[in-house]
């Protein structure tokens, strides 16, 4: 299969084929799929499922999925885990986490574009234990180390 051909099935009848907004848009708008309004109230978060489920071409590739900056600048609607990760063997709804950083309630509508989904190349790393690591300029200097 080609690697930029994403197989989509529609897991509810109402779900939306994600679609990217313009050509240059890096991400394919995810929809909310549900049946009636879901408030989320400021500091909490809600699942909200998209109805889809997807097929990637191959297991160097993976869907992540991040916040709309829309919702996220003009009403503190984000990612509860910040990027969502969609493996490549996972053939389950996508649900999108969302978490009200604001404070003031927020409605997601049926349908709203709530996420964005990006499919992007992963390295699939083999982890071999050592006793040691080479040195590096930075070496251990952690959180701050290079500067504010």
């Amino acid at each position: 299969m080609n690697a930029s051909i994403v197989k989509v099935k529609k897991l509810r009848e109402n779900a939306v084929i994600p679609v990217r907004a313009t050509e240059g848009s890096a991400g394919a708008d995810l929809c909310a799929c549900i049946d009636e309004p879901i408030v989320i109230m400021p500091g909490k978060i809600a699942k909200i499922p998209v109805g889809i489920a997807i097929e990637l071409a191959d297991s160097g590739l993976a869907a992540f999925l991040f916040a709309r900056s829309g919702l996220g600048v003009k009403h503190g609607i984000t990612l509860a885990n910040s990027v969502g990760v969609v493996d490549s063997d996972y053939r389950g709804e996508i649900c999108v986490g969302l978490c009200n950083i604001s404070d003031e309630p927020y409605t997601i509508q049926p349908q709203e574009r709530i996420a964005q989904m990006v499919i992007m190349p992963v390295v699939c790393a083999q982890f071999i234990e050592s006793d040691t690591l080479s040195s590096t300029a930075r070496n251990t200097g952690g959180f701050g180390s290079t500067g504010s």
